[in-house]
């Protein structure tokens, strides 16, 4: 199920959902078929393969979420597995379900999602832990956390994403980046702007005079809770050393990646925290938080800081930006670590996944 594909603000899930069947579609297996299924788009996505499992449904997106918490409503037929890419999961009527469960925000800070999105997330995964053969999740850390809090009744395994092939460098990234930065050597954010993000950390670091002559670039959408990273940073007196690009295409997103001095993914709370990975392959050095689940995925290669902690990220970039012996030790280690993240071999461990359900 793709449905994240076409959210509004479809997020790194969004990218998830897309990245993971056009994996699954080049690894399918001798006797098996894919196709890729959404609640409410009529046309079959291109990644898709075997037989078109779309169909028009007369429902708005609202009325269509508020059935499925309650196990009512449209969902895949005659298949023999299922796999909902997020918490928005169908009824059950299928031989298999298996439920990708991206964190667990929704239970552990709840004060950083909508009230609307904590209830529903929280009915799908109770959901999800009753009716699931199979939960997957990014990490080792938050299948440990969908263990303790939900207490699933089916195994719960960690298969990572891998890292995107559309995020090659293109050739005019130097023509690029003028469009969205004035010069090279920038902060790099990557990300929905909502208060998860750990923005205000970050404005808050760049505030500080260690930091005074550093710019930032904030790439990716708006979410919810009404922030303006542009009229917080005017706030703090950074406002015109803050650049808000909104969504860029992946030929943008890379050449921004290859201008960056830094990425820096000062999030409260992630499942993954996919521009670490992104930033590890394509050679960029990445400081991040101390939550699990992104030291997990940085593996050592990247610099730490307390969750929430201004000052101690201002010490960070500071410590990062002036040593160089330090930085291509990062940037080294990082390309080691991005190497272990594969599409392929997620495909193929989940294909294992589902024929063994299948049977």
């Amino acid at each position: 199920m793709v449905d994240q594909l076409f959210a509004p603000v479809p997020g790194g899930t969004g990218r998830y959902a897309g990245e993971l069947a056009a994996a699954l579609a080049l690894a399918i297996p001798e006797g098996s078929s894919l196709q890729t299924w959404s609640a409410w788009r009529g046309l079959r996505h291109p990644i898709s393969s075997g037989t078109p499992g779309l169909r028009e449904l007369p429902l708005g997106s609202k009325v269509l979420a508020r059935m499925w918490e309650r196990g009512l409503g449209p969902a895949p037929r005659d298949a023999d597995v299922v796999h909902a890419t997020t918490l928005f999961l169908p009824p059950r009527r299928c031989a298999a379900l298996v439920v990708t469960i991206h964190d667990v925000v929704p239970w552990t800070h709840p004060e950083l999602l909508t009230p609307r999105g904590v209830v529903f997330h929280r009915r799908m995964g109770a959901r999800a832990a009753r009716e699931a053969d199979l939960i997957v999740t990014p990490t080792v850390a938050v299948a440990d956390q969908v263990r303790d809090i939900l207490s699933p009744a089916a195994d719960v395994t960690a298969v990572p994403p891998g890292f995107s092939a559309a995020l090659g460098v293109p050739d005019d990234a130097s023509e690029r980046r003028p469009r969205f930065a004035r010069h090279d050597g920038y902060l790099l954010f990557v990300g929905t702007s909502e208060p998860r993000k750990g923005l205000d950390t970050l404005l808050g670091a760049l505030s500080e005079p260690p930091l005074s002559n550093q710019s930032l670039v904030v790439v990716g959408p708006r979410g919810w809770g009404g922030m303006d990273v542009g009229r917080d940073a005017a706030a703090l007196g950074v406002g015109g050393r803050v650049t808000v690009t909104g969504r860029v295409n992946d030929a943008d997103l890379a050449a921004l990646y290859a201008g960056a001095s830094l990425v820096v993914m000062p999030s409260r709370a992630e499942g993954f925290g996919l521009p670490i990975l992104e930033a590890m392959s394509l050679g960029v050095p990445v400081i991040t938080s101390d939550d699990p689940a992104m030291c997990e995925v940085g593996g050592g290669a990247t610099q730490l800081f307390p969750v929430g902690d201004a000052a101690a990220l201002c010490a960070a970039i500071v410590r990062v930006l002036g040593d160089e012996a330090l930085r291509t030790q990062m940037v080294d280690s990082g390309r080691s670590r991005a190497r272990e993240f594969d599409w392929s071999d997620s495909a193929r461990t989940l294909w294992g996944h589902y024929a063994r359900l299948a049977q």
